[in-house]
């Protein structure tokens, strides 16, 4: 992204928004509700395009340009969003991810699923570990169970990247610390990771470098000891914070 900015409704929620990611590197792009972390999700996504300018301010695997499909098969995508729609659509565990294929939500299938993209959605979800799962309807599952099915879909075309949107959201303890894990071996695995979240402690330890976003502006941006500091999450939070440090994971407390 150079010089990004997108408005809606006639306000400017992203403002001048420049960085680059590359293929293999795991980032968080981390800020407060409403900070605009959602809106560079969906430029990254093609869900959302910026004002226009020359050249155009989103690159997405070197090109400008982008079928909306042809783009969603180059990610993994997870979102809180997305879960809401596939669980509202009936469609079974095994048609979900297997709709991964074709980038879309709940897109109907002409005919049965070639045996290949079959064997395809069978091993994302033996990675999960919900091979349990694929004959029942998403709208039976827990938050956890279909957090790990929506990975399975983003996994299933064999992405470089995956970008998981505030993936932890509704997940209780126990769900969080096995989502986590998957997470940590799916890096571990070779894909790249773009996690957007507002929580610090989501951050696993493989994940070094951190993009900062307050009121649709990057704030800081680079590796996370230098970026989770006290002073600069006090003045991306709004309030005194204290950053601790313990094995590579971070959190935010009340000075």
């Amino acid at each position: 992204m150079r010089d990004a900015t997108v408005l809606l409704g006639g306000r400017p929620v992203l403002r001048e928004a420049s960085f680059t990611l590359e293929e293999d590197e795991h980032v968080c792009i981390l800020g407060p509700n409403g900070s605009g972390k959602s809106t560079i999700v969906r430029l990254i996504s093609g869900d959302l395009f910026p004002l226009y300018r020359e050249p155009a301010a989103v690159r997405l695997f070197g090109r400008e340009r982008w079928d909306l499909f042809q783009i969603r098969g180059r990610l993994g995508i997870v979102s809180d969003t997305l879960q809401a729609w596939q669980a509202a659509g009936g469609e079974s565990v095994r048609d979900t991810i297997l709709s991964g294929f074709f980038g879309g939500v709940g897109l109907p299938m002409r005919g049965a699923p070639e045996t290949w993209r079959e064997r395809k959605a069978e091993e994302a979800a033996r990675i999960l570990g919900i091979e349990e799962l694929l004959g029942r309807l998403v709208g039976t599952l827990s938050s956890g169970q279909m957090r790990r099915v929506l990975v399975a879909r983003a996994l299933v075309h064999e992405p470089k990247t995956l970008l998981l949107d505030e993936p932890y959201t509704s997940l209780d303890i126990a769900a969080r610390h096995t989502f986590a894990e998957r997470v940590r071996h799916l890096a571990a695995r070779g894909h790249a990771i773009i996690l957007v979240t507002h929580e610090l402690s989501e951050i696993p330890p493989e994940m070094d470098r951190v993009i900062l976003v307050k009121e649709g502006r990057i704030l800081a941006d680079g590796p996370k000891r230098e970026v989770l500091v006290s002073g600069v999450i006090s003045e991306l939070f709004g309030i005194p914070l204290t950053v601790r440090e313990e094995n590579g994971r971070y959190r935010a407390v009340p000075a």
